[in-house]
Formats: structure tokens, C-alpha cells, sequence
């Protein structure tokens, strides 16, 4: 984020103004139209091309203040995060796209409110490239904390 720009409230949206709520849609609309437009060069893309989908990808990740050196010394790796637009936020895959996934398993954990994984899995698939993708679990986010087991189970199964 840019440093003129200041962060969002982390309040709920019940609180907010009609303004902050206007604000805020913006912002959302803005975002769409971004993200459509990468939407529209990924599948305009050979679908066959990782890189060509990872070059796509990457014009949208976000820089973050301080990246993960390495996964060394770990086989699986639990993704978990919400579903923003089908997928994990752009600042999840900036992370992942840095490192070495060779002979690694990723377990996708995704949140969510009605799109379930979206294309996380295959998102994965393009941005850990050498790493095996395992089916991933979505939980409907209202629903976690009644989940948990589930969850435990689904993680000492597949990890």
C-alpha cells in the first residue's frame, strides 16, 4: 500500500458511516475492475502456459515488508486464508510466489461465504510450481468455530 494511503478500519460495518460505507464500495468496484482485467489476461492466455498464468498473476501481487527465505525443513504446507474474489489475497500470493515448492505438498484451508474454494487450487497449482496441490477444504466462515474438528481431522488426514 502506498504510503499516502491509510489503512482501512478494521471495524464492523455497522459502524462505519455511510461515507466510510461508500468509501469502501469504491474501493471494492476499483479492485473488481482490476482484477477482471486480470481475470481477462489469464483466460485470454494458453491455458496450458504456468508461466504465462503466473505472469499474469504477478502483475497484481502486492510487495510486502518481509518474505519467507525458504521452506526448508517442512513437507507440508497448510495455505489458509479467506476466499477474496475467488482466491487468496493478493498479499498471501506474493509470499508464495518467492519461494521453492519443489517436492512439497500444499493443503489449501480457505474461508469463505458462499464461493467455496473458488480457483485457489489451481491458483496453487500455477504459484507453488514443483509443489503437489492436495484437495483442499473450504469452511463457510460463520460456521469455523463449529468446524473445528472437521477441520483437525481434515488437516491430520491429508497433512
Amino acid at each position: 500500500m502506498a504510503e499516502n494511503q491509510s489503512t482501512p478500519p478494521q471495524v464492523p460495518i455497522e459502524a462505519l458511516t455511510q461515507a466510510d460505507r461508500t468509501r469502501r464500495v469504491d474501493q471494492s468496484q476499483l479492485f473488481y475492475a482490476e482484477f477482471t482485467k486480470l481475470l481477462s489476461a489469464i483466460a485470454s492466455s494458453d491455458s496450458g502456459d504456468s508461466d504465462a498464468v503466473r505472469g499474469a498473476l504477478s502483475l497484481s501481487f502486492q510487495e510486502l515488508k518481509k518474505y519467507l527465505d525458504s521452506l526448508d525443513g517442512y513437507e507440508n504446507i497448510f495455505v489458509c486464508g479467506p476466499c477474496w474474489w475467488g482466491t487468496y489475497p493478493m498479499a498471501v500470493l506474493s509470499l508464495l510466489e518467492r519461494l521453492d515448492w519443489t517436492g512439497k505438498k500444499v493443503l489449501p484451508l480457505m474461508t469463505h461465504e458462499g464461493s467455496g474454494l473458488g480457483s485457489a487450487e489451481r491458483t496453487l497449482r500455477s504459484v507453488c510450481s514443483g509443489a503437489t496441490v492436495a484437495r483442499g477444504l473450504a469452511v463457510h466462515g460463520a460456521e469455523t468455530a463449529g468446524r473445528e474438528s472437521e477441520i483437525a481431522a481434515w488437516a491430520k488426514k491429508n497433512g
